[in-house]
């Protein structure tokens, strides 16, 4: 063998056993990714919760550009299998969308909803103005389900009710801001900025649906920049810390906010739009709709439901230190009230969930109940209903079996909530079911 052709095995051989391991890696890579896809599949856990990839496969390259921009981590959302990226972990994206943006071919498009579960979602322009003139959705709402796109949902839609509002005269008010959670708080700091005339309303507490999270849940945002506040830089915080933030702008400020005061209807008219609410009304010259998707709580609609020991939401797992307490539903936030109140001393928890698992939830809400129930802080009764609530107890009916009673003293009902379709319907907004597709 000649010099040349040692010299050449020198260098290829080298490359040739870097080349196998890296086929080994990315193949050993993407055959556990595959497994936790299946894993995901078996455990039913396949429907985004809110805005969400839809991915060209043709169009892919595999360059997984968009799983590592993916801010819940590479591999938790998206990932590449065997050469193309897929969505591995579903009930994880809460529509980041910098997976689209950092997509070097265009493969990615966002969407709401799936085939097998649709999406309400309102009829919007690129200004966040509905179908109706004059009146805009931003937020929740509209499928913004993270807070940080919520806010910059907020802040882009006042610019263009700025400059419409501009334009009409005679009225009380530039906009009326229904709802005080992220969309709402930032449009009301911009409006205060920008010394508009404007009255939020909300129906509960400064923060809306953030403000009703389990006591210590964590928040999940990215950097977003608020109105008179500059840029606010936490990525990562709990449900207290997040609120006490937004107290000490609203305190710093002077933003008012209208709480404990629900709108009733939004009613067009000759100069513009009267808002009502269980207080009064108001004369605006725009609309901006803030509010949660879920607007009224799905009731059991059982006898002893109307006592004052039954609610629709945890506020603070404490008040239930020492009692037995129902909660029924099978989401995360049935699953995280349950967990954070079996952690109070002397409480004893029972869930009542009418399917056979928890396959709405997310994985590792899933792990903490079952551990809370292998160490008996849990009681679980899966394919079961609530028959009846009375003073001290509760009467469950269980498929196949005789119905269970138990002591009782309070009941938290997490059966998710019923979307304001009636109210937007009223209001002359198209809401479009979205099954995954753009």
């Amino acid at each position: 063998m000649g010099e040349n052709n040692l010299l050449l095995l020198v260098y290829l051989i080298p490359v040739a056993l870097i080349w196998f391991v890296r086929v080994y890696y990315f193949r050993k890579k993407s055959e556990r990714f595959e497994a936790y896809k299946q894993k995901n599949i078996e455990a039913g856990l396949l429907e985004p919760p809110s805005l969400h990839p839809l991915i060209d496969r043709d169009a892919c390259i595999g360059c997984n550009a968009c799983a590592k921009a993916c801010p819940e981590g590479e591999g938790k959302v998206l990932a590449v299998i065997k050469g193309k990226v897929e969505l591995v972990g579903p009930t994880h994206c809460i529509g980041h969308g910098a997976c689209a943006v950092a997509c070097p071919v265009d493969a990615i498009k966002l969407v709401f909803g799936t085939a097998k579960r649709g999406m309400d979602i309102p009829e919007v322009d690129q200004h966040f103005e509905s179908n109706a003139p004059g009146i805009f959705i931003a937020g929740e709402l509209g499928g913004m389900g993270l807070i940080a796109n919520s806010i910059n949902q907020g802040r882009q839609a006042m610019e263009t009710i700025e400059e419409k509002s501009k334009k009409i005269k005679g009225n009380d008010y530039d906009v009326a801001i229904i709802g005080s959670g992220p969309a709402g708080f930032c449009a009301s700091l911009y409006a205060l900025e920008k010394k508009m005339k404007y009255v939020t309303i909300e129906q509960d507490s400064l923060g809306g649906t953030v403000a009703n999270f389990p006591r210590g849940k964590i928040v999940m945002t990215f950097p977003v920049k608020l109105p008179l506040v500059g840029k606010v830089k936490f990525k990562e915080t709990t449900k207290e810390v997040l609120i006490d933030f937004w107290l000490k702008i609203a305190r710093e400020t002077g933003v008012k906010i209208n709480q404990g005061e629900r709108m009733t209807a939004v009613v067009k008219n000759a100069k513009g739009f009267e808002v009502k609410t269980t207080k009064g009304s108001y004369q605006a010259s725009t609309v901006l709709m803030a509010i949660g998707r879920r607007g009224t709580p799905r009731k059991l609609d059982v006898p002893g439901e109307d006592q004052n020991k039954v609610v629709y939401r945890l506020t603070d797992p404490a008040q239930y230190k020492g009692q037995h307490v129902l909660v029924v539903g099978g989401g995360d936030s049935a699953l995280e009230a349950a967990i954070t109140i079996a952690d109070e001393p002397g409480t004893t928890v029972t869930i009542s969930y009418r399917s056979g698992g928890f396959s709405r939830a997310k994985e590792g809400n899933q792990k903490k109940v079952a551990q809370s129930e292998k160490d008996g802080k849990l009681n679980v009764i899966l394919n079961s209903t609530v028959k009846e609530i009375l003073k001290d107890k509760v009467v469950i009916d269980q498929k196949g079996s005789e119905p269970i009673i138990i002591p009782n003293e309070a009941v938290i009902v997490s059966a998710g909530g019923l979307p304001p379709t009636g109210v937007l319907n009223s209001m002359g907004i198209e809401v479009t079911t979205k099954h995954g597709t753009e």
